[in-house]
């Protein structure tokens, strides 16, 4: 028994990347309980490779005699041959010889897709597909058309345990004449040979560059972490890491550094602590691997070095993880990646005490240090941090250094790994001079405890040829010199101001925000600010204390809504922001629509006729003006590429609607790019939605325009983009540089578009800034060494001793009063603070099973999860007249509808009366108790809309 399941353990990654549990569950119905059959269908829904992960899981947990074998006869009843074989002789061989194939194909995937049909072909994998992934190709193709189709034919060939489906799929793109999908299919053979004669062919002394690969999205999102089979030593009972399999457009040629690249990493391969400060497109990430492979191969005899590559986002660290696994592959080094969701699905602690290359998003690795799966920072010999500059504040990266200062400064006796930074700018925070600038590059180098700022001196030339700066333009609008739009608008805010000061006459001693403009973002803050005081508002009479809260919440969020038209108005077409509104109206009709609502309604619809006239007729200037920009570079060079970099979401997707509307603009099929994050309604793009973008726009495809927020500003390499348009879109100087450096072609242009002049000053001042830092750098690097440590080793000190008063000083008392949550919309009572209890030190819930009437549901839009959670409703009060967004309910391990809930919805109330707001758990002043199973007694149900 103990053997059988050592095996299955072992063999358990080529099933992971094959088997479809739900095809399979039917035949264990004796061995396996119909909860966890329903369980592992469920799971299926995140992905094939997770519920074969959760099914295997489960069938190791069996210790009945027979168990075994049930499973070998339940793959081949359902189909899969290739597995039953390659399990009952032990012997993978078969489907090792397939990797290649499936690696091919996922590299061709957009290509195969765009050019099948899918109904032709799957009369040919009869034999290589079971049943229900027929049926189930046609029914998408039926469905979604003939893409989706191939997207599903593809997914099952690249799951398929079948040998002979290669050449299967050979054949019948032959026999349909898919002749460009052959083309692309049938290079696989020589594409090594013709690589090696490319090689050859260079001249000698000629440095050859690394070439940067753009990656291909993986059909499987679930299955790019662990993918390719591990290394087992039978002998010694050991099974090795798996490597991460990468799939590629390209191949890569021997890395060899330009001169200049060469020169900045001189001092890395020396063991110093290193910045790396060199322009946007200078080939940085060539660097890095240079410097990684360099510290590997040098490890003094009997030690082994581990690095770890640290990028902040994380479209950025899968683009990272895929040039370093590329690099690597075939190596003696085992690369891994995580980034993003892809964390809470693998025990990565485990994994990356046994890899050797490991590329993550930063914030991961704070979560292994603070629950102990990564012990210390020691266990690395080398960490790279891209875009170093953020090692700053409480961000991740600075988090992570205070780890590393305090083993540098303790008397733990811990080795600490060698630090290297990228950046193309370090910055200069708030200096007004050269004494300030250079002191933030002090303050920065001893954040990274860095010895040396590289930069290239002796070959900036070369530099100079291969690395374009765009040039910088500042173009400073008039704004419309009348804006009905904003005037009666104004008056629409000035009356539902007077209504809400007519409720409640004391609405202005709320907040201590005064002298608000309608449209600015101070009228936004006093908004929030007005709202946090409304919700802990007392009065005697808590029934008028509640109509009174719930009244002014509506008020202030008609006037946030009335503010953002505004500044909608101001940067697009004033009919996207009366949409904008119109929208807003039709989701407050389609509510509760209480007195209240309809009576602000009222005010706003009386003035909707004279809305939509200005609407037809009121130009923006700067739209204008960007139409004139892109009309002039695509009349100079059709091939351009453009980056236009935006402030919002919501600018993102006006400007798409108005290129796409705008008939000189049409043929430039822009696609756009936002973060991950959900905000408001906005669910935020996924990573294949932006790795998908990215490949659009990078490829020459129809796509010739990307309109981005502030996710494409740093790292993301978009070689081809020759335009930079900013509109509105001003940072500080080390925005200003990673922007600009967007644009990597020849002769490129950045231009700023403002009608505001303190925008436009503030750019002007940035492009000082640029000169400011670069001559603070020189600075440092003229300082001799013993003097630059000393100032380092003070400033280290110094916050060091900061950093240790504040852990001394004594948080917010806890106090075990038993509180009620109230609405802090509504005022309605929610549940007691005794029943909260927490759920992984940072998720919190109610156990109260009364807590499910005060609550009812909808579908969540996203229903994905984290580590054992599993997304499914959102909670909404059940005050008809409020329905306030309360959190999110879903399952937890085997327990169903379990309610999370957001403290920022609350007010939380003492005996005595008093009321208190915490916009975060960590500030809350009531102790707390750790979920435990036992005292869910029945399930939280609640009611769905």
């Amino acid at each position: 028994m103990d053997d059988v399941k050592q095996f299955l353990r072992v063999s358990r990654v080529y099933i992971e990347k094959i088997l479809r549990p739900s095809y399979v569950t039917a035949y264990m119905m004796t061995w396996l309980k119909e909860d966890v059959i329903e369980q592992i269908k469920h799971k299926e829904q995140e992905g094939p490779t997770v519920a074969s992960a959760l099914f295997i899981d489960k069938l190791l947990e069996l210790q009945d005699e027979g168990w075994y074998q049930a499973f070998l006869d339940a793959l081949r009843a359902s189909g899969y041959t290739g597995l039953y074989d390659a399990l009952n002789r032990r012997d993978f061989r078969d489907i090792e010889c397939l990797e290649e194939d499936r690696k091919h194909l996922s590299i061709i995937y957009s290509t195969v897709k765009s050019n099948i049909k899918p109904g032709e072909l799957v009369p040919f994998f009869t034999k290589c597909f079971l049943h229900g992934e027929v049926e189930a190709i046609k029914q998408e193709t039926r469905q979604r058309g003939d893409i989706a189709g191939a997207e599903k034919l593809i997914d099952c060939l690249l799951r398929s345990d079948k040998k002979q489906w290669p050449k299967i799929f050979t054949i019948a793109l032959e026999e349909k004449n898919f002749t460009p999908v052959l083309e692309v299919w049938s290079q696989n053979k020589d594409s090594e040979c013709k690589m090696e004669t490319e090689s050859s062919c260079e001249e000698e002394g000629e440095q050859s560059t690394f070439t940067m690969f753009q990656y291909s999205e993986e059909v499987d999102s679930q299955n790019h972490c662990l993918s390719a089979a591990p290394e087992v030593d039978y002998e010694n009972n050991i099974v090795k890491a798996p490597k991460l399999a990468c799939y590629f457009h390209q191949s890569t040629v021997e890395l060899k550094l330009r001169n200049y690249q060469d020169e900045l990493a001189q001092p890395a391969y020396q063991g110093k602590n290193t910045i790396i400060c060199a322009p946007t497109g200078s080939g940085k990430t060539i660097v890095a691997l240079s410097i990684c492979d360099h510290h590997l191969k040098s490890m003094p005899a009997g030690q082994k070095g581990k690095v770890v590559f640290l990028a902040t986002q994380v479209p950025v660290c899968e683009q990272q993880k895929d040039v370093f696994c590329k690099y690597f592959e075939g190596s003696d080094y085992s690369v891994v990646g995580f980034c993003g969701e892809s964390s809470e699905k693998h025990p990565v602690g485990m994994v990356l005490n046994i890899s050797d290359i490991i590329i993550l998003t930063p914030q991961i690795l704070v979560n292994c240090l603070k629950e102990g799966s990564v012990p210390s920072l020691s266990i690395f010999t080398l960490m790279i941090f891209d875009e170093c500059h953020n090692t700053i504040g409480s961000h991740p990266y600075n988090v992570l250094m205070f780890h590393y200062l305090d083993m540098k400064l303790g008397s733990t006796g811990e080795k600490c790994p060698q630090i290297v930074g990228l950046t193309a700018s370090v910055g200069t925070g708030k200096a007004k001079n050269e004494d300030e600038a250079t002191q933030y590059v002090y303050k920065l180098c001893a954040s990274l405890d860095i010895e040396v700022i590289s930069t290239v001196k002796k070959n900036t030339e070369e530099m100079e040829k291969i690395v374009y700066k765009p040039e910088k333009l500042i173009r400073e609008l008039t704004p419309r010199k009348t804006d009905s739009f904003t005037n009666v608008m104004s008056e629409i805010m000035a009356e539902t101001e007077k209504m809400a000061r007519d409720m409640f006459p004391q609405l202005d001693s709320l907040s201590n925000i005064q002298n608000r403009s309608f449209g600015t973002q101070k009228y936004e803050q006093w908004i929030i600010d007005t709202q946090r005081k409304c919700c802990i508002l007392q009065m005697e009479n808590k029934i008028e204390e509640r109509r009174i809260c719930h009244a002014l919440f509506t008020y202030t969020e008609h006037l946030r809504i009335y503010n953002d038209s505004i500044m909608i108005n101001d940067d697009v077409r004033t009919k996207d922001a009366l949409d904008y509104l119109k929208n807003f109206l039709e989701n407050v009709k389609n509510g509760s629509y209480n007195q209240i609502e309809q009576q602000v309604t009222k005010v706003f619809e009386a003035k909707l006729p004279i809305l939509e006239d200005i609407s037809s007729n009121n130009l923006n200037p700067k739209l204008d003006d960007v139409e004139f920009i892109l009309m002039e570079a695509y009349h100079e060079n059709p091939q351009t590429r453009t980056l236009l970099f935006v402030k919002t979401r919501a600018l993102v997707s006006a400007l798409k609607n108005w290129i796409e509307e705008t008939p000189t603009l049409m043929f430039l099929k822009p696609d756009i790019l936002i973060g991950r994050r959900k905000t408001h309604e906005n669910i935020g793009m996924s990573l294949p939605s932006q790795k998908g973008a990215l490949e659009s726009f990078k490829s020459n495809s129809e796509s010739k325009l990307l309109i981005a927020t502030s996710v494409a500003d740093e790292g993301i390499d978009i070689p081809a983009c020759n335009l930079v348009i900013l509109y509105e879109y001003v940072g500080n100087v080390t925005k200003m540089i990673q922007v600009r450096g967007r644009g990597r072609a020849k002769d490129s242009k950045c231009i700023l578009v403002t009608c505001k002049h303190d925008e436009a000053e503030k750019e002007r001042i940035n492009l000082l800034h640029e000169k400011l830092m670069t001559t603070a750098v020189e600075n440092v690097q003229n300082l001799n060494k013993q003097d630059l440590q000393n100032m380092i080793m003070k400033i280290q000190r110094r916050e060091k001793n900061e950093r240790d008063l504040k852990k001394n000083i004594k948080g917010p008392k806890l106090t075990d009063e038993n509180k009620r949550l109230l609405c802090w919309k509504c005022k309605q009572f929610a549940c007691n603070t005794d029943d909260i209890r927490v759920i992984e030190k940072s998720h919190h819930t109610v156990i109260d099973s009364t807590f499910k009437e005060r609550y009812f549901t909808k579908p969540h839009k996203k229903p994905l999860g984290f580590s054992d959670y599993k997304k499914k409703f959102k909670i909404f009060c059940n005050n008809p007249q409020c329905k306030e967004d309360w959190g999110i309910s879903g399952t937890y391990h085997n327990f169903q509808d379990i309610p999370l809930i957001k403290i920022d919805k609350f007010v939380v109330e003492s005996k005595n009366g008093k009321q208190e707001y915490f916009n975060k758990w960590n500030k809350v002043n009531f102790r707390m108790k750790d979920f435990a199973p036992e005292e869910i007694s029945e399930s939280f149900s609640a009611t769905t809309e």
